[in-house]
């Protein structure tokens, strides 16, 4: 499966931007969702959804401002971003992803091209 993430641009402090993601190839039964990596800094997890969408997840810093959503039917995934601030500035990756016994989502295959953010202050 091979997915490629879309939708970044520059925002300011407090915009909102929306980021998509459209897969090609086989649909597999795996959460999907975003990883960001910021200059100078590890990639981290930011957002997931189960394959029926029904369950997500969130990184702390992100809760109650970005929405992911799965559409199963176009092959796509989403975040909703708003409120955005400075620190999310990032290049966003979207990946199938897997979780290991403690809760902590690994990625599943290699990152493709992200697509990227920058909040301005």
């Amino acid at each position: 499966v091979q997915l490629q993430a879309s939708g970044g641009g520059l925002a300011q402090a407090g915009g909102s931007l929306r980021l998509s993601c459209t897969a090609t190839g086989r649909f597999r039964d795996y959460s999907r969702g975003w990883f960001r990596q910021a200059p100078g800094k590890e990639r981290e997890f930011v957002a997931s959804v189960n394959w029926r969408g029904d369950s997500t997840h969130y990184l702390d810093s992100v809760k109650g401002r970005f929405t992911i959503s799965r559409d199963n039917a176009k092959n796509a995934i989403y975040l909703q971003m708003n409120s955005l601030q400075p620190e999310d500035t990032a290049v966003y990756y979207c990946i199938e992803m897997d979780f290991d016994h403690s809760g902590t989502a690994f990625p599943l295959g290699s990152f493709g091209r992200g697509t990227l953010v920058t909040v301005s202050s």
